[in-house]
């Protein structure tokens, strides 16, 4: 971001003879993907994808326990779901049992259903409310949610909803319904768009640099989709991953494209020819933005030390849409300045004077600088203590998946999961499905102790009798817990059954007894990724120490920079305990119940705002330390460096705000309602408070010792450069 004019023409680097090549084949250039978005989505459509919010792992107790089910109990290898009656007259008057027994027989014969136990059946087990007025039956299917075809479920769905009659209302839970209820797409993607679109025409006053940057996002995400719906072919990718990667996708690549169109805009200004330009704007901002969205990736590759096949399928997909991004922004963006050339400010917006967004030592964020060091105390413990507050509520994090309660109302598992509470207790929606593996027939006496012991255990509302194999080398109990699947007491149930409760009930009788079901399957992914969350961002952190130190040569610099990091994703996960835990000011999200934080969002949010502020970090930095090089004054340094980044990094920044924030607002999914506010309110607070007033400050109490290194350590690093001179 260097404020000097050239003389002659550039240097040319990779980035540039990439950038000019794409400037003189323009039309190959934009064929070529062009024909890379049909051919990818025409292949995707073909193929189809398949997409499984299977969170399970099978070497945890719940994944062996379902191994052993599978096994031992074919007809119940699978997940289940519950059809839900609710009649105004008892259930048991003659015309509501006809119809609900022959709502069961209608179910039995369909697809992937092998067995549906109704609420008069003689194996039913607790299946009438106390008041006689909520049934259900339990439906059966071949196979898991992960590998269950949607049109399985949709098939139930649909039958089971043609037998509702006013007075008869009939709803349905389970994860293979959760699975199959297509919710009405939102508008998040084209509120963001609309929202961006509005800012940098603010930034650009011009339609047509406007547009640059828009359509080369569109088609890396476009890109990007086909890609995830392939993927989902052959690894784990939940159903909310494609939103996911729109979400990021449309960010970052709308960001990155900002900086480029902005450098050569720039560079027209300076008098050089569009072809001039749009080498330096890759030999510079190119640079930055490669650098950066490198930066993503490789935070983006921590994930895999989670090792959960959902994670890496979230993972991958993220990876596809920045790289899908980064590569457009690269190669698309300059075969697309040939063709705009100087017509890039010619359709402008009355009103909005184009000017040059590189000029530094004038304007708003000049004198912001200069009056944020004349103080710079007062205002570095003003922007702790707002950071500190917004991060207030991150201390009472709960890491668990959500249940349906927490779905919309509107949704037919939410209805399910309220009449399921109210006529059975919270529990029946999430029963443990506990597995026991048997030695021979002798051990079969100690099910029975197995099950009272199970049933006197505190937090257990009602346990099945046991049901043994015809080998007799397996059986099955189902407990049904007191309280919901996503509660804490649940969560401690499920340790304190497999950790005192059942050992004591079998020590020395040979068998082996493992609680699993999906409340346990969420159970121990969340412990999992729990566990594994203090690697990922110590590895994080320590990767963005050492690309600072490296790229800046300084040790205050890379500290600063991650303790900034730190308190900006503090402030995200105290906003979204707040919000979506404690239920402040849920309301205005939707009609979503409070509950715990899924406990792969802080995991993604970590990574994607390290990624994604370090962006920032290297804009405003490197332009810092261009300064200091040249005038040795730090203190000139931070506030030229502020004024020339500040109106593109606050731009930058709405954006990202925006797109992400739109995914709160017309967002029909809870955990990416959770997601979208989390990463706004982490950018938000990274390009205000930590970047406008945070970093100056402490770079001005720190003064010219915030450029220092040891001599011994600086001989023995590579030299990285972010940007290269204009030339």
């Amino acid at each position: 971001m260097n404020s000097s004019a050239p003389t002659s023409a550039p240097t040319l680097t990779g980035l540039g003879r990439l950038a000019g090549w794409c400037f003189d084949h323009r039309r190959r250039v934009v064929s070529a993907w062009v024909v890379v978005l049909v051919v990818v989505i025409a292949i995707s459509q073909i193929a189809g994808g398949s997409l499984s919010d299977s969170f399970s792992s099978a070497g945890s107790p719940s994944g062996r326990a379902q191994t052993l089910l599978a096994r031992s109990f074919p007809s119940q290898a699978g997940d289940s779901a519950q059809v839900v009656v609710q009649t105004l007259t008892p259930v048991t008057a003659a015309p509501n049992r006809r119809r609900i027994d022959r709502l069961v027989a209608t179910l039995r014969p369909l697809p992937h259903v092998s067995g549906v136990v109704g609420p008069f059946d003689p194996q039913a087990h607790h299946q009438v409310s106390s008041d006689r007025t909520i049934a259900f039956a339990r439906v059966q299917f071949d196979e898991q949610t992960g590998t269950l075809p949607n049109s399985a479920a949709t098939r139930v769905i649909g039958v089971a909803q043609r037998f509702a009659a006013p007075g008869f209302r009939v709803a349905l839970d389970g994860s293979p319904i959760s699975a199959a209820e297509n919710l009405s797409p939102g508008s998040s993607e084209g509120i963001g768009i609309t929202a961006a679109i509005v800012i940098m025409l603010l930034a650009f006053g011009s339609v047509i640099a406007m547009g640059l940057p828009v359509i080369t996002a569109l088609l890396g995400v476009g890109i990007g989709f086909g890609l995830v719906d392939l993927l989902s072919r052959v690894i784990t990718v939940p159903t909310f991953g494609p939103e996911l990667m729109a979400m990021i996708g449309l960010g970052v690549g709308i960001d990155y494209a900002l900086f480029v169109v902005t450098r050569y805009r720039d560079g027209l200004a300076r008098g050089r020819t569009p072809r001039e330009a749009t080498i330096v704007a890759l030999q510079t901002s190119g640079r930055a933005v490669l650098f950066a969205g490198g930066t993503v990736v490789i935070s983006l590759l921590g994930l895999f030390l989670i090792e959960q096949a959902f994670m890496d399928g979230m993972a991958l997909a993220s990876i596809f849409a920045v790289i899908a991004v980064l590569l457009g922004t690269l190669t698309l963006l300059p075969a697309a300045f040939g063709f705009s050339g100087h017509a890039i400010d010619r359709i402008a917006i009355p009103g909005l004077r184009r000017r040059s967004s590189m000029a530094a030592t004038a304007g708003f964020w000049y004198r912001w600088s200069r009056q944020v060091q004349r103080r710079p105390v007062p205002f570095a413990v003003l922007a702790v203590a707002l950071v500190a507050v917004l991060a207030i509520p991150f201390f009472s994090m709960r890491l668990a998946f959500a249940d349906a309660g927490n779905d919309p109302t509107g949704q037919t598992t939410r209805q399910a999961f309220d009449l399921l509470a109210r006529g059975f207790g919270p529990g029946t929606n999430g029963p443990l499905v506990i597995a026991v593996r048997l030695p021979g027939r002798q051990a079969v006496p100690v099910l029975d102790t197995l099950a009272a012991r199970i049933a006197a255990a505190p937090g257990v509302a009602s346990v099945s009798r046991p049901r043994v194999n015809a080998r007799a080398t397996a059986a099955v109990i189902i407990a049904t817990p007191t309280t919901a699947p996503s509660a804490a007491p649940t969560v401690a149930l499920v340790h304190r059954l497999r950790d005192s409760v059942i050992p004591s009930a079998t020590r020395g009788h040979g068998v082996e007894v493992l609680v699993g079901g999906e409340t346990a399957a969420g159970v121990d992914s969340a412990t999992h990724l729990a566990d594994r969350l203090p690697l990922v961002i110590a590895l994080v952190i320590l990767l963005s120490f050492v690309l600072l130190g490296v790229v800046f040569r300084s040790i205050l610099i890379p500290i600063k920079a991650a303790v900034m990091n730190v308190l900006s994703i503090g402030a995200a996960y105290g906003v979204i305990v707040a919000v979506f835990q404690w239920g402040r000011g849920l309301s205005a999200f939707g009609s979503f119940g409070k509950g715990p934080i899924d406990p792969w969002i802080p995991l993604m949010m970590f990574v994607i705002t390290f990624g994604l502020s370090m962006d920032y970090e290297m804009f405003l930095l490197s332009q810092m330390q261009e300064e200091w090089v040249k005038t040795r004054d730090n203190a000139t340094a931070v506030a030229n460096g502020l004024a020339s980044t500040a109106k593109v990094i606050t731009a930058a920044a709405a954006i990202m705000v925006c797109v992400f924030g739109s995914f709160v607002i017309n967002d029909p999914l809870r955990i990416l309602d959770v997601f979208g506010l989390g990463l706004a309110v982490a950018i938000l607070v990274d390009a205000t408070v930590i970047r406008m007033v945070l970093v100056p400050s402490l770079m001005e109490m720190l003064g010219n010792r915030t450029w220092w290194m040891p001599g011994w350590i600086e001989r023995r690093l590579p030299r990285l450069a972010i940007e290269t001179a204009e030339s």
